[in-house]
């Protein structure tokens, strides 16, 4: 019995031990072990840490109209866990904020103490859905994007994300200048989520974006877009697109491709419509091409316009024949600027067999061409271009007419800008000034042809728009210098496409002192015709009356 009455005190002692034991290791572990993981995990139930989202910058253009400008809104939550009605509040967010009622209804019903109902609700709405006193429905501060001109620009501006984050364009590029710093507000809830009158409270305001002055018009930019977009529609391309830049300094006065899309809907947006593909895509620049050979050649002093060649009717480049768009069966005596006012393929065969490989691989090299162009814009294409040892028997042949290359329109912009430039090349940028202070890029500047070579060129293009295949782009009163483009798409498959064409046009006026170029592409036209002309003529007599350039004729 004795024996039997110590087991059992024993047993029970034992077990008293191993409980205590186990309590204090546990108690360790709180109090000592984990004891900041724990600490962590009781704040995060006890304090709300909202972010004060900074004013992002706001966009002007270069005549100080705002394109894009930030304002304060509401991000609208619940707190399920206070809401008493919950049929009740799930009808009101549903009437005042549109929203689908079922859905309002599955988040009201969580099992939690927030969730998002919507984001960047205007403040008269959020005012009025606060209004009705519903115990859980709750707001914190947020910012969101408005832009006074609506889509204009949409794709040189770009989008932020909901967090206030630049994603794509201009808010992308200069992100780090528009956003400004964040703040924190941090209360203290109760178990119930309720905010505690007089518990924890630190708030750290936020510190606003920068302000940037674009190099954009907001006139010209309207006149782009509405004459890329009647001119795709009216000729079936594909794409369209339109870049008018100030040749002597590299500012970009419009930029804009089409179809667009709008900033405030992008739920039905293609991904594709919000490229600006003046700087993200890449195309053979077909006949346009030959005012930069036509350059190189009076640089070298090969050739003067006056040169004269006996050009065929085909010529053979590689393993092809090459001939005109005029299909004539006859040869000709031209001179260079008669091989440019007819565009002559054959001919500018001929002009880049004078040049030579080497000096041709050089020049690409002076303009640029298969480089980036320092265009402060995100995702730029470089395109493709042959280095001087990978030529083959077809290389320079089919490049002197505008083929065999790739190269984004602003190469091309950039590097025929400085012809129009007395032959100077400059940095297209889109940035005019900040912090009151304007932005310089003369530091870039180089000289890549003579002036000597590039008025003589200008002399050509002149002749094209006044007696050629640029004459759709004539602007009574005014000297227009100029060049046409109509190029086969190339086919992923190899070769070319069937009735499918890059049809362009360059540009810039005054001819002899230039204040605009304009590029106009139209991707995909079931013609060669000169449609690149109609919205050329368009954009450009625009951009002469914005800036207000007198008549020259």
């Amino acid at each position: 019995m004795a024996h039997e009455s110590i087991s059992r005190w024993t047993f029970l002692m034992g077990g008293l031990g191993l409980g205590l034991a186990a309590g204090i290791a546990k108690l360790t572990d709180y109090q000592i072990i984990n004891v900041q993981k724990d600490r962590k995990r009781a704040d995060e139930r006890r304090v709300s840490n909202q972010v004060l989202h900074a004013k992002r910058g706001t966009m002007y253009d270069r005549n100080g109209n705002v394109l894009a400008s930030s304002v304060e809104c509401q991000n609208i939550y619940v707190n399920p866990r206070l809401i008493e009605d919950r049929d009740k509040a799930a009808e009101t967010l549903s009437s005042v904020l549109g929203l689908d009622k079922a859905s309002c209804q599955e988040k009201v019903s969580r099992d939690s103490s927030f969730a998002y109902v919507k984001r960047q609700v205007d403040q008269e709405e959020a005012d009025r859905l606060l209004a009705e006193n519903i115990k859980g429905i709750e707001s914190e501060p947020a910012i969101k994007r408005v832009y006074p001109y609506g889509a204009l620009a949409s794709q040189v501006l770009g989008v932020v994300s909901t967090d206030n984050e630049g994603v794509s364009g201009l808010e992308k590029q200069y992100d780090d200048i528009l956003a400004g710093e964040d703040g924190s507000l941090v209360r203290e809830r109760g178990r119930d989520g309720s905010y505690i009158a007089g518990g924890a409270y630190k708030k750290i305001p936020a510190s606003n974006g920068t302000d940037i002055v674009t190099t954009l018009d907001a006139n010209i930019q309207r006149a782009a877009e509405e004459a890329i977009a009647a001119s795709v529609e009216q000729t079936k391309a594909h794409y369209g697109s339109v870049v008018v830049t100030d040749p002597r300094c590299g500012e970009i006065l419009a930029a804009c491709s089409y179809p667009t899309y709008n900033q405030l809907d992008l739920a039905n947006t293609q991904a594709a419509d919000m490229n600006l593909r003046v700087v993200t895509d890449a195309y053979e620049p077909g006949s346009v091409f030959k005012a930069l050979v036509c350059a190189a050649a009076l640089d070298l002093g090969v050739v003067t316009p006056e040169t004269t060649f006996e050009v065929p009717a085909k010529i053979k480049v590689g393993d092809d024949w090459v001939s005109d768009a005029d299909k004539r069966t006859f040869g000709m005596t031209m001179t260079v600027r008669e091989i440019m006012r007819r565009s002559s393929n054959t001919g500018m065969v001929m002009v880049g067999a004078k040049i030579g490989a080497d000096h041709f691989s050089e020049y690409l090299k002076r303009y640029g061409i298969g480089t980036l162009s320092g265009v402060d814009f995100p995702g730029e294409a470089t395109g493709i271009v042959r280095s001087r040892d990978s030529y083959d028997g077809s290389s320079l042949g089919s490049m002197s007419f505008g083929q065999g290359i790739s190269v984004s329109p602003i190469e091309i912009t950039r590097a025929v800008g400085a012809i129009a430039n007395k032959g100077i090349m400059v940095t297209p940028h889109l940035l005019k000034s900040m912090h009151g202070k304007a932005v310089d890029k003369s530091d870039e500047d180089v000289r890549v042809i003579s002036e000597k070579a590039a008025s003589k060129d200008i002399s050509m293009m002149i002749t094209v728009v006044d007696e050629g295949t640029g004459k759709g782009g004539r602007i009574d009163n005014y000297e227009i210098a100029g060049k046409t483009g109509t190029a086969q798409r190339a086919s992923q498959s190899g070769g070319y496409q069937k009735n499918s064409y890059m049809a362009s046009f360059m540009g810039f006026a005054p001819a002899r002192d230039p204040r605009a170029l304009v590029y106009i592409t139209l991707d995909g036209t079931p013609n060669g015709s000169d449609a690149a002309a109609v919205p050329f003529r368009s954009v450009m007599s625009s951009a002469l009356s914005v800036l207000g350039v007198a008549p020259t004729r």
